[in-house]
């Protein structure tokens, strides 16, 4: 059984039974079948779906994003945007779809060639709570698209959410059968990887779970998308719009509070400019309000569970002890929930928890350097290669840095984010794989070559490489 909590009170929200072994096998089976016919259909009816998802999230906009803020915590006008974001990617790839997954003709020795793009199968989505709907549609638009299927295994605190994807998706018009979630006990994910129903999975979570995935995915030979942990540089150098990169820094780090693997945590500033930039960042945060977050005016609402909260003051409290300057926060609250205080943390050290691990929670560590060179080392200097932010009025300089930083993102004078209309993902331990744009709809597909002979005479690669640019 699954039984939730209200993070906002501490109170038990609902219990929900489990699904048993006959589910499963019944529920992959179903799978299996239905994507046997879906793959058959064009694109051009597949994208119907989408669109009809994107309305029904749209209609059911305020009492989903209820369901968000009732199991993990963030605040009611967030959740809000999360599920519009989420129908305005099924519109995106209803509009876009057809044209990722047109063949694209080869320039070979062949009288024709070309790639063609066809379904894996069903793919298992392994999801987290933090973005209950769109860490999901993110990968179900392109996926159902492409002609794949989908089995959800969501985050065991996120059970009414996860229902509700399965109601949206029936009221849709989703085939029977092509989709399903399960509420399974994470020990019976090993057997569903291993299913030979399953073609690939894809999973977004800590970099531990990812790796214990990718070990299960790899051993079966199966594909795999893995969108893992973040320690997000924020660099400020010297000519940086002080007011506007302290407004943005504030958000990119206490937006969902704190919570997501794309956060900015670590704010490298040049020293010239830090005891500014450190002003206007603490004067803004101590002007965030924390509160219930059903409220339309509260920016901080609790954490999703009380383990995430203890942790991150755990770490909190290392990183003070190290020698960093505690400047807000750095406690839990004396309330009911599970709420920490907004906390900065100036003078951190390479050496210190709050630079050298992850921080999942509303907490900032602001590190000083000398100039821009060591702002790139200091960035580069972690195992996660997730996202990152530079800011600088020199658009040339900063263009030429973002080339030296080890991410799968760099955004110039702006708030990193995913977005449909551009790949999103990490290198070392943030994962592998992209999703979004035309990358993350050719993840879950066979990119198949169609050879047409008689073959011709075989031509220089120069000129073969001439004639494919022309095109």
């Amino acid at each position: 059984m699954i039984v939730t909590t209200n993070p906002a009170t501490g109170d038990r929200l609902a219990a929900y039974d489990l699904h048993d072994d006959a589910y499963v096998e019944a529920a992959l089976a179903a799978a299996a079948n239905a994507q046997k016919i879906w793959r058959k259909r064009p694109v051009g009816e597949r994208v119907h779906l989408l669109r009809n998802i994107a309305k029904a999230l749209r209609a059911g906009k305020s009492r989903y994003a209820e369901m968000v803020t009732r199991e993990m915590g963030k605040p009611i006008v967030e959740a809000e945007a999360e599920i519009e974001k989420c129908a305005y990617n099924c519109d995106f790839y209803a509009e876009h779809a057809a044209d990722y997954l047109a063949d694209e003709a080869l320039v070979s020795n062949a009288s024709q060639s070309a790639v063609v793009f066809d379904p894996l199968g069903v793919v298992l989505a392994i999801m987290p709570w933090n973005y209950p709907f769109w860490q999901f549609f993110r990968f179900a638009a392109p996926a159902f698209a492409a002609g794949n299927g989908a089995i959800l295994k969501h985050a065991n605190n996120v059970p009414e959410c996860a229902l509700a994807i399965e109601e949206i998706m029936r009221e849709a018009g989703c085939p029977e059968g092509l989709f399903a979630t399960l509420l399974i006990k994470p020990s019976k994910v090993a057997a569903i990887i291993a299913d030979d129903r399953i073609a690939a999975v894809t999973l977004t979570g800590s970099t531990e779970v990812g790796a214990i995935v990718a070990s299960q995915a790899g051993k079966a030979l199966k594909k795999q998308v893995l969108e893992l942990g973040g320690s997000d540089p924020f660099i400020v150098l010297a000519d940086a719009d002080l007011e506007e990169a302290a407004t943005v820094a504030v958000k990119a780090r206490y937006i969902n509070v704190g919570q997501s693997c794309v956060n900015a945590k670590r704010f490298i500033v040049e020293e010239s400019i830090a005891d500014r930039f450190v002003e206007l960042f603490c004067a803004k945060v101590a002007a965030l309000k924390i509160g219930d977050p059903m409220a339309r005016d509260t920016n901080i609402g609790p954490m999703a569970r009380e383990n995430l909260m203890t942790g991150l003051h755990a770490q909190v409290e290392k990183t003070v002890a190290a020698g960093a300057r505690l400047m807000a926060g750095g406690k839990p609250l004396d309330r009911a929930g599970f709420y920490y205080a907004p906390t900065v943390l100036d003078h951190v050290r390479p050496d210190m928890a709050a630079f050298s691990e992850e921080t999942f929670g509303p907490v900032a560590a602001i590190i000083r350097v000398k100039d821009a060179v060591e702002a790139v080392r200091l960035a580069n200097q972690t195992e996660y290669g997730l996202g990152s932010a530079i800011w600088s009025r020199d658009i040339a300089r900063a263009r030429q840095l973002a080339r030296e930083i080890d991410a799968g993102a760099v955004f110039i004078n702006g708030m990193v984010a995913s977005d449909p209309r551009y790949p999103f993902g990490g290198i070392k331990r943030s994962g592998y794989g992209r999703e979004l744009g035309v990358y993350g709809i050719r993840e879950f597909v066979n990119i198949k070559t169609v050879w047409i002979g008689p073959a011709v005479a075989a031509e220089p690669a120069k000129k073969i490489s001439e004639k494919a640019g022309a095109q």
